[in-house]
């Protein structure tokens, strides 16, 4: 049937329950023609549908509010006749599994306790290397990675490697998977990917092999040191672990890294170069060093007598980040393959969304068009609205200038319903994990999906005024029931902007 004898036809009023395969219609006034494939319930008020443009295409996915009114033609299509070109259905990606090290537990259970009871994980790093810095708060995990690992493992990784190894191990055995491998999970070793986050990686590593070098001399330089200080040793480490040999890849973009990585990991399920993928990110940075510079940048909190009141996302006495350390991983999967093998699904991986601000190399733009857009790459990938979202977990790391550029971003978002969005930053809890903080951050937005609870605000104790935002505090809000959308935001050094959808089941 031709494009013009379709367009022959009259057009009538229907509701989006109402819609069948092969009804013709039209989702925006200035939009093309879409040929209605598929129809599912996703709530009691909403429906997933599956659209191919009537001139044949890729094939998109649009959730819309069960009792809206669509524009539809009269003159009905089978979809099977259109042409050829059209591609096939894109696959829907689900979280399947969780694992986390943070200041403020060694699992996810410990994460996500200590986020709902609004505990602090920042004290006063002690020793003689951190002695005379201007700064001496961090965020340190709440375990030492190198005590749970066998002790030549351990000896062949670096710190941050070493996180990344434990929450992936905690993701795959939560996803119901074998820690033996691929094969005695019953996956396809060639069907399966790593992605993951970082920025610095194992540097520190070479920090310490200098000053080896000078106080021992070289035959004292342990030979891992180049392997254990590539950024992708993370990545690497796993792959080797857990047998997964499709892909191993890793994202270096700032503190949006491990957000990114997940992001990039969605696609490549989309696109069906894998089936799963172990995604997050890691940091581990904690060092005189990195302490130091940061300290220069005057980009950290000075409270050393207050650690734990030293992170303060959106607080009107907010002063600086606090440096964190740990690891987030999610366990990312086609939904028909987790399903086919009876995997306990969280929620659905929507969308994602990357964007950069080209302003600065270390200060966001000031009115946040570039967090904006990513934003709207986000809910746009997901076929979503900016009204079906129920919830953002907040990058806010503290700094005057971020917060309030993140705020500008979600005012212009929302617009008047920007109060009605619940926000939550949980840098107040964990310090900034740098390039690990997108991974843990994600697991917290998935279990706020999973127990309908948004964890509070620690150190946000009298929010700036004028941020316009709902910021929660003091204690847990229980999710709205209105949307099905929570949003994840990261934004880097650079202007790198990513941002994460997650739909509720």
């Amino acid at each position: 049937m031709s494009e013009e004898s379709v367009m022959g036809g009259k057009c009538v009023l229907l509701t989006t329950s109402e819609l069948v395969p092969g009804d013709v219609i039209a989702t925006d006034p200035d939009g093309p023609w879409l040929v209605v494939v598929r129809t599912a319930p996703v709530t009691e008020t909403k429906t997933r549908l599956q659209l191919r443009p009537l001139t044949g295409g890729p094939d998109l996915e649009r959730v819309l509010p069960r009792y809206e009114r669509q524009v539809v033609r009269t003159t009905r299509v089978d979809p099977a006749d259109l042409p050829e070109s059209a591609a096939p259905r894109r696959r829907r990606v689900v979280v399947t599994g969780l694992g986390a090290v943070s200041p403020l537990g060694g699992d996810v259970p410990g994460l996500w306790q200590g986020l709902l009871e609004g505990r602090c994980g920042v004290s006063v790093v002690e020793g003689p290397d951190f002695d005379g810095l201007p700064v001496r708060l961090a965020a340190r995990a709440a375990i030492d990675p190198a005590d749970l690992l066998p002790r030549p493992l351990a000896r062949r990784m670096n710190r941050s490697a070493q996180f990344a190894l434990l929450a992936a191990r905690e993701a795959w055995r939560d996803a119901g998977l074998d820690l033996s491998g691929t094969v005695a999970s019953g996956l396809r070793p060639a069907r399966t990917g790593v992605s993951m986050g970082t920025i610095i990686g194992g540097a520190p590593v070479m920090v310490e092999s200098r000053l080896t070098l000078i106080a021992r001399g070289p035959r004292a330089v342990s030979p891992y040191t180049s392997p254990m200080t590539v950024p992708s040793a993370s990545a690497a480490q796993i792959s080797k672990d857990l047998d997964i040999r499709g892909e191993a890849r890793t994202f270096v973009s700032a503190c949006a890294s491990g957000t990114e990585a997940i992001g990039q990991a969605i696609d490549a399920i989309r696109a069906g170069r894998v089936d799963l993928v172990v995604a997050g990110g890691t940091e581990a940075v904690i060092t005189p060093e990195i302490l130091a510079a940061f300290a220069a940048m005057r980009a950290v909190s000075t409270r050393n007598d207050r650690p734990g009141a030293a992170s303060r996302p959106f607080d009107a006495e907010r002063d600086g980040f606090v440096l964190g350390e740990g690891a987030g991983v999610l366990i990312l999967e086609d939904e028909e393959h987790a399903r086919a093998r009876g995997a306990r699904i969280y929620c659905e991986a929507a969308g994602w969304g990357l964007s950069a601000d080209a302003f600065h190399m270390a200060a966001p733009e000031p009115e946040g068009r570039g967090v904006e857009a990513a934003l709207r790459a986000a809910l746009a990938d997901a076929g979503a609205t900016p009204a079906d979202v129920a919830h953002v977990n907040a990058h806010a790391t503290a700094t005057v200038d971020g917060d309030r550029t993140e705020a500008r971003a979600l005012c212009r978002l929302f617009g008047s319903h920007a109060r009605d969005i619940p926000v939550t930053a949980n840098k107040g809890a964990l310090g900034h994990l740098q390039g690990g903080a997108g991974g843990v951050e994600a697991v917290a937005t998935v279990l706020t999906l999973r127990d309908g609870l948004i964890p509070p605000t620690v150190g946000c104790d009298h929010p700036e005024e004028g941020l316009g935002l709902d910021v929660v505090r003091g204690t847990p809000r229980p999710l709205p029931p209105c949307g099905d959308i929570a949003l994840s935001n990261s934004f880097g050094f650079g202007g790198h902007n990513a941002v994460l959808a997650f739909r509720r089941p």
